[in-house]
């Protein structure tokens, strides 16, 4: 009986064979399967990763203000707060009290079926307590390639990141929830941690076909990646990873977002992030912040390759009259 591709190429990835020749055995096990990349893509608004690194503290009634409006333009997703220690992000220490304050997307006028709602955390902990609020839909974990950053970020090294995701992995299921694995540092590494997209393709394959997570976004933290990079690892992993929905959570300079859009879609990423005003970056990461991908770019972008999709301009118009006051 001949294996599924999904069985060899598990087989191959646990010989001790060197790095550099796990892309070429990725590579060569797909080969005979071509599958259909969606042609639509989906969208994640980033509130929380805008506003987490600010000095001044927004209050919570315009934080709510805020969200609400962006609620209702009509995103697949939005990543609106985090439950971790106050002391790592006092911005977000008030996040379940902005929850109590949102309203149903799908009763405020969004165009689709209604945005979840993603909360990061960075232990089990924080998914317990994050759990316990309904309107939560879908729990972020930021884990990583990097050893250093892993730690910076979250506190514990990479082995305990793992056992923290399937943890949390199994709170989710128990509530009848989502998880969603952030792998940062996915388009380089600058604290001296071996990276290569063979450690890329590892990391991917442990965590889907290993601990079952369905839903992964590529990360570049700091903005690392060039288009001719993102479209290699994306070609790559798409098509070998075909049960699992690979996003791409991109920091972007200003002046590069449409390289970077073109790039994610020839690749066949599908699962974008983005953030209006392109406001934010992680605070963990270094001391200068490089800003998200721009909502406004990735709009951009969608109304051409899927024109047919409504989002509420009226919202949208609001939310970007309401960032001028929280962001400037």
């Amino acid at each position: 009986m001949r294996m599924s591709i999904a069985v060899r190429l598990s087989a191959l990835l646990t010989l001790r064979l060197p790095l550099r020749f796990h892309s070429f055995l990725i590579t060569f096990v797909r080969m005979p399967i071509q599958p259909a990349i969606p042609s639509s893509i989906k969208i994640t608004e980033c509130p929380r990763d805008a506003m987490q690194g600010l000095a001044r503290q927004i209050p919570t009634a315009d934080k709510i203000e805020y969200l609400n409006a962006l609620l209702r333009v009509g995103f697949n997703v939005l990543d609106f707060g985090s439950f971790v220690s106050p002391k790592a992000i006092p911005q977000l220490a008030d996040t379940a009290q902005v929850l109590a304050g949102l309203h149903q997307s799908n009763d405020a006028g969004a165009p689709d079926q209604g945005t979840e709602l993603l909360a990061i955390v960075a232990n089990t902990r924080g998914a317990v307590d994050a759990l316990t609020h309904p309107r939560i839909d879908r729990i972020g974990f930021p884990f990583s390639v990097s050893e250093t950053f892993q730690k910076r970020n979250t506190g514990a090294g990479l082995e305990q990141g793992l056992l923290r995701i399937e943890e949390i992995l199994e709170l989710t299921h128990k509530a009848d929830r989502q998880l969603t694995v952030y792998l940062s540092m996915g388009f380089g590494n600058p604290y001296g941690d071996p990276w290569h997209e063979d450690e890329l393709c590892i990391s991917v394959e442990r965590l889907s076909r290993q601990l079952g997570i369905s839903r992964i976004a590529l990360s570049d933290t700091l903005g690392l990646g060039n288009p001719q990079l993102i479209e290699r690892v994306f070609s790559l992993l798409v098509p070998t990873f075909k049960a699992v929905e690979l996003g791409g959570h991109m920091h972007v300079e200003k002046g590069k977002e449409r390289s970077i859009l073109e790039a994610l879609w020839r690749g066949g990423c599908r699962h974008i992030d983005g953030a209006l005003g392109g406001f934010g970056g992680c605070p963990m990461a270094q001391n200068d912040l490089v800003g998200n991908l721009s909502t406004e770019a990735l709009l951009d972008f969608s109304s051409e390759v899927q024109p047919e999709r409504a989002f509420n301009t009226e919202a949208w118009n609001e939310a970007q009259q309401l960032a001028g006051g929280i962001f400037n």
